[in-house]
């Protein structure tokens, strides 16, 4: 589809986290370019095979966490494995070796993983995570609302990769769904290049905004994809002009397979501090990092 150089594709064939992508995502990228930031996000490359010390299977050590599906990490919070399938396979997922088969909030019907949040009084977030949550039908991400909805829970939080890749996912039903609960309702997509946010995904998140309380944005930052300041600033402006705000900018988490994407925590904070001074403070990211064991997202200066 993309009519690439011979060889760009040789990394395919090796790879245990197999090549996913919708073609209407392949549709963004540019023809004949190898480099396109899009492409890069998707195309496995030998470089993923080769052991980098500090880059493990499990770099936020998480794995064996998901008790019933439920990951409580943070106060007040609680993180629900909704589903372990994405429409896109991104090569820097931190998530990309996750046993999702053994810790799924649906095995047991979502009981179990509902039992969990109602033992706990104090919780006011459940965050559907995966995988993407969005990959549930309309019917099953009902059920799960409104099991939530009999809890202590007041916010609900929805982290999704799909109004971008897929938009054709944001349907009536499901903006009717989100706009009838009674829990405010917070949605974080995933966005890291104003390439990918073509009319259609555009459409998707406007439609989104008018249903939820927020509709907010988490990218990585990435070599080669958006280590630049006109690539962060286009970015945030595009995803305003879609009704988005731009929230968190994470450095990488270091999963295996993805050191070739790493950029150095001066540089991101540089950028930053560029964007600062070029961008209004409300389409200006925070600059974080996952750390293990923490109570909350470390803010990079």
């Amino acid at each position: 589809m993309l009519e690439l150089p011979p060889g760009t594709l040789d990394a395919l064939a090796t790879s245990d986290f197999p090549l996913l992508v919708p073609r209407g995502f392949v549709a963004r990228m540019r023809k004949r370019d190898p480099r396109d930031p899009l492409l890069l996000q998707v195309l496995p490359r030998p470089s993923e095979a080769e052991a980098v010390p500090g880059f493990t299977a499990d770099p936020v050590r998480e794995h064996g966490l998901a008790d019933g599906g439920v990951i409580e990490k943070y106060a007040g919070r609680a993180l629900l494995i909704a589903s372990g399938a994405c429409p896109i396979h991104c090569r820097y997922c931190f998530r990309r070796a996750f046993p999702y088969a053994e810790q799924l909030a649906a095995r047991g019907g979502w009981d179990t993983a509902v039992a969990a949040l109602r033992a706990r009084p104090d919780l006011r977030e459940a965050i559907l995570s995966g995988g993407d949550p969005l990959s549930l039908t309309n019917r099953r991400l009902g059920e799960l609302i409104a099991k939530i909805e009999a809890t202590s829970v007041r916010t609900l939080r929805i982290h999704t990769r799909f109004p971008v890749v897929v938009p054709e996912r944001i349907d009536a039903g499901l903006l009717d769904l989100l706009g009838s609960t009674r829990l405010d309702t917070v949605v974080v997509v995933h966005c890291n290049h104003a390439n990918e946010l073509d009319d259609g995904a555009g459409r998707a998140l406007r439609a989104l905004r008018g249903r939820v309380g927020a509709l907010l944005n988490q990218s990585v930052l990435l070599r080669g994809v958006n280590d630049s300041l006109e690539a962060l600033m286009a970015l945030g402006e595009r995803l305003f002009a879609c009704g988005v705000l731009p929230y968190y900018l994470h450095l990488l988490d270091a999963v295996a397979g993805a050191a070739h994407f790493d950029v150095d925590a001066n540089v991101g904070r540089e950028l930053v501090a560029q964007l600062r001074a070029r961008l209004p403070g409300y389409l200006v990211p925070r600059l974080v990092r996952e750390t293990p064991g923490e109570l909350s997202k470390t803010l990079i200066g």
